[in-house]
């Protein structure tokens, strides 16, 4: 069986995400979408609020899973078996931060990263974009998938 992880913070979830998620089912037979903890960070949206959103807008699709992490990506891959790691490029500054990432991950694991390109409807948008929107009260719901509300 072929496992993935989609890793990040999802902080929250955007239509860019949901996409590579939504395309990456039909590589794999199964995609965790892997929450980062990082003590260190300030997240707009808390944890359980991140993993239901994506609950969520995925609840009709019984190959994705929601989980969250700490630690290096790679141990967490190790951890549960997974071979693949699936991320999603929106232009050339993700594909060479991805690839630096990606070349350290099999130097410290075999796993593997498979690259998906974003649509390029939804390549403009990311989580802090999003974030911002959301702050200065402006439409976000064009951006994220139905399960992401705001509570103002």
């Amino acid at each position: 069986m072929k496992r993935a992880i989609f890793p990040g913070s999802f902080d929250p979830i955007t239509l860019g995400h949901y996409d590579i998620i939504e395309r990456g089912v039909t590589l794999f037979d199964e995609i965790i979408v892997a929450i980062g903890v990082n003590a260190s960070k300030k997240y707009m949206f808390s944890l359980e609020e991140r993993m239901q959103f994506i609950r969520e807008a995925f609840k009709d699709e019984p190959k994705i899973k929601v989980v969250s992490y700490e630690g290096l990506t790679v141990d967490f891959c190790k951890e549960i078996n997974v071979e693949f790691i699936l991320r999603g490029l929106r232009n050339p500054a993700d594909f060479e931060f991805e690839k630096a990432i990606a070349h350290t991950n099999r130097d410290l694991a075999p796993i593997e990263t498979v690259f998906l390109l974003t649509a390029a409807k939804t390549s403009y948008i990311a989580s802090s974009i999003v974030r911002d929107v959301i702050k200065n009260n402006g439409d976000y719901t064009k951006l994220v998938p139905n399960s992401v509300r705001v509570v103002k």
